[in-house]
C-alpha cells in the first residue's frame, strides 16, 4: 500500500499573510480563507512606520518599516492598512497614514539620522528625521544638499547610493552603541537585539529574517569548535549579539536597555541567571 504523503508544511503567519478570513493571492491551494486578494504596493511616507501584531495603538510592535520601505497591502480599514513588507516578508498592521506611493529608492541614510529640511538651509525647521537605512530617491542636487522627489532637502553626506555596502557589518552595529533599545524597533530612537542584527546586515548586503529564532535557523554556518571570531552571531532563546572580538559581545538588550558591548563570559552568566538559558547556537556569516 503506498504511503499517505506527508501534511502540509505549516506556514509561519509572521512572514506569511494569512489570516482565516483572507490571504494573500499567492497562498492560495496551500492555506484556507474565506478570501484571497493580490494586494496592492505602497510605500512608507513617515519617518518610520510601526508594524504591530493587532489594528490598535496599543498592539505589542513587532517591527518597524523604515522611510521609502515598501509593502504589499491586502487591507485597508479603521486607519490601518493589514500588509507584508517586502524587505524581509513581515506581516502586520501598519497605520495607513504613514504610507503613499511606492518609489524606486536611488539613495539610503548612511548615518544613524538625518534630518529632512524643507529648504537647502540647516536653520529651516525640519520636516522630520529618518534613521539608518531609511530609502529617498534623489532627484537633484542643491549646494550640500540631496533634494528628493518629495521636496525633502537631506545633507548630502548622510546619503549613499542604494547600491553602496558597508561590508564590515560589526563596524555597522557598534554605530548603535548607546542607542535605546526598544522591543520591534529597527531605528536609532530604539531597536532591539534581532533589529540590530539585521540593520548591520542588511548594510552589509546580506539579508536576514526579523526575528532571532529565524535568523538563527537561516543564516550561516554553526560554529563548532574553534576560535570564535568577530562577526560570529551569538544565540539564546529569544535573543542574539554579535562578537566584535571572542571576549566581547554588541546587542541591544533589555538588561541595560541599551545597545551596548561588554564581556561576552559575563553577559552569558547574567542571562543564565536572569533565566535566558544556556547558549543556543553560535553561527558564522560565510
Amino acid at each position: 500500500m503506498a504511503e499517505s504523503p506527508p501534511p502540509p508544511k505549516t506556514l509561519d503567519a509572521r512572514t506569511n499573510a494569512i489570516r482565516p478570513d483572507l490571504a494573500a493571492a499567492h497562498l492560495a491551494g496551500r492555506v484556507t480563507a474565506e478570501r484571497y486578494v493580490a494586494g496592492r504596493r505602497r510605500g512608507v511616507v513617515a519617518a518610520s512606520a510601526p508594524l504591530r501584531r493587532r489594528p490598535a495603538a496599543d498592539a505589542p510592535l513587532d517591527t518597524e518599516a523604515l522611510h521609502g520601505e515598501a509593502v504589499v497591502v491586502y487591507e485597508e480599514k479603521h486607519d490601518f492598512a493589514w500588509g507584508q513588507l517586502e524587505r524581509d516578508g513581515y506581516v502586520g498592521y501598519l497605520p495607513t497614514a504613514a504610507l503613499g506611493e511606492p518609489v524606486t529608492p536611488t539613495h539610503r541614510v548612511c548615518v544613524l539620522r538625518t534630518h529632512a529640511y524643507p529648504g537647502p538651509s540647516i536653520k529651516l525647521p525640519p520636516r522630520m528625521a529618518i534613521s539608518f537605512g531609511a530609502n529617498v530617491v534623489v532627484v537633484r542636487r542643491d549646494g550640500n544638499f540631496a533634494v528628493a522627489a518629495d521636496g525633502a532637502h537631506y545633507w548630502l553626506r548622510h546619503l549613499a547610493a542604494i547600491e553602496t555596502v558597508e561590508p564590515d557589518f560589526v563596524a555597522t552595529a557598534e554605530r548603535f552603541v548607546g542607542a535605546p533599545y526598544l522591543w520591534g524597533g529597527r531605528t536609532s530612537e530604539g531597536i532591539d537585539c534581532s533589529g540590530l542584527a539585521q540593520t548591520a546586515l542588511r548594510a552589509a548586503g546580506i539579508e536576514a529574517p526579523r526575528d532571532s529564532d529565524l535568523q538563527e535557523r537561516n543564516l550561516g554556518a554553526v560554529v563548532e569548535g574553534g576560535a570564535l571570531r568577530r562577526g560570529d552571531l551569538v544565540f539564546w532563546r529569544g535573543h542574539v549579539g554579535i562578537l566584535c572580538d571572542p571576549s566581547t559581545l554588541l546587542h541591544a538588550n533589555g538588561f541595560h536597555m541599551l545597545v551596548v558591548k561588554e564581556s561576552f563570559a559575563a553577559a552569558k552568566a547574567r542571562i543564565v541567571v536572569n533565566g535566558g538559558g544556556e547558549v543556543t547556537a553560535i553561527k558564522r556569516i560565510v
